[in-house]
């Protein structure tokens, strides 16, 4: 995978997104197109197919894109399938579960929540105990990968235990879409949210919803939102191929191309092939630098990886950001309460290449700080 000269001069992007994206991409976005031109349309029309492929939902799931980041998404799937006199049970070992928490308390709906420490996968076995002990259980709720920490959650058997109880389940797939497989054929959901910017490549702008149709015709009038009603933007896209508001072209015009390069890669293995290679490599090199990562190698999503924070009285993590942005890196700090920690992402077009030039930056940020070791205890 090479870039130009042009490409190279932006930093790489070790987040977990927006992301680092190819040229190509970019230069999709170099174009104008009136939001009713039929060219515009049909590029749409394009996209949300190819979306609900990737399901497996080509017969009875549909694509409803909505316009902004990923929590625009998410907060528009928990608002519309979840109805007024429903509840969810929302699974939380993260900020990102903790989110979803936040957007129910907005919108007065009914939910509660099983609570999981950060370096702890969701269990299914305690979704199965709690939806058994309360039928006032509508929908469960549950994030595929949790980037507070890289953790994946179970999301096949969280999916089985929610089936087998006849509930719904609803699936923030946000940071793991595009790189780990999902299929409507083997988890039952309502519901699954991602956006343009994340394992697909594109640019920060969309996100989407892929909803069984089922589901989405029984949300309509669930929402309290104008902007955010899954069921009137899907209608008005079936309709006639529009938007009911300005859409953000220029970044559906850089997610259709990134689609494109998607499928060229392999899809889903050739991605995620990718992204796993460079999760291995970056874990290798970091830990025989004597960092420690958060998460036994099981739990590890390839998409971002969290590092313990180096015990060495030298180490200062802004330096140490300064110095890995100096050289073209950037990196993301922690987000945890239980571990002093780092994070640095596997995911964007980059490769092995980058990934070893990554740990070349950080073996000399090391040494310029005079830190020996990036072990999290003394001695």
């Amino acid at each position: 995978m090479s870039e130009s000269t042009t490409a190279d001069q932006d930093p790489w992007l070790l987040t977990p997104g927006p992301l680092t994206t190819s040229r190509t991409v970019k230069e999709a976005m170099l174009h104008d197109y009136g939001s009713r031109d039929q060219r515009f349309i049909d590029i749409n029309h394009r996209v949300r197919s190819r979306l609900v492929d990737l399901v497996d939902g080509a017969d009875s799931h549909a694509c409803v894109p909505l316009q902004g980041s990923g929590t625009f998404v998410v907060e528009a799937m928990l608002s519309n399938f979840v109805p007024s006199e429903g509840k969810v049970l929302i699974l939380v070992n993260g900020a990102y579960g903790q989110r979803m928490e936040s957007i129910c308390a907005y919108h007065g709906l009914s939910a509660e929540s099983l609570i999981w420490a950060e370096d702890e996968p969701v269990d299914s076995s305690a979704v199965a105990e709690r939806l058994t002990a309360d039928a006032s259980i509508s929908h469960v709720a549950v994030v595929h990968c949790e980037t507070t920490t890289g953790i994946l959650n179970p999301i096949e058997e969280v999916g089985a235990v929610v089936a087998a109880a006849d509930r719904a389940l609803l699936i923030d797939s946000m940071s793991a879409f595009g790189a780990l497989p999902v299929s409507s054929r083997r988890i039952r959901f309502d519901a699954l949210v991602a956006s343009s910017n994340k394992c697909l490549e594109g640019a920060p702008g969309m996100g989407f919803c892929l909803a069984a149709k089922d589901a989405l015709e029984a949300t309509q009038g669930n929402s309290d939102s104008l902007c955010l009603d899954l069921y009137q933007q899907w209608r008005g896209l079936e309709a006639n191929g529009q938007w009911r508001f300005t859409p953000p072209t220029h970044c559906i015009l850089a997610f259709d191309q990134a689609l494109r390069e998607f499928d060229e890669e392999g899809g889903v293995s050739g991605r995620g092939g990718r992204y796993r290679a460079n999760c291995n490599l970056l874990v290798t090199g970091m830990r025989e630098l004597g960092f420690e990562t958060l998460l036994p190698d099981e739990l590890q999503a390839p998409i971002i990886v969290t590092f313990r924070m180096p015990a060495d009285a030298a180490f200062d993590f802004q330096l140490f950001y300064d110095g890995l942005s100096d050289r073209g890196y950037i990196i993301y700090p922690g987000k945890l309460t239980i571990a002093e920690s780092f994070r640095m992402g596997c995911i964007g077009r980059l490769d092995a290449n980058h990934m070893r030039g990554a740990l070349n930056a950080v073996r000399e940020v090391m040494g310029e700080m005079g830190v020996a070791s990036g072990s999290p205890t003394a001695g």
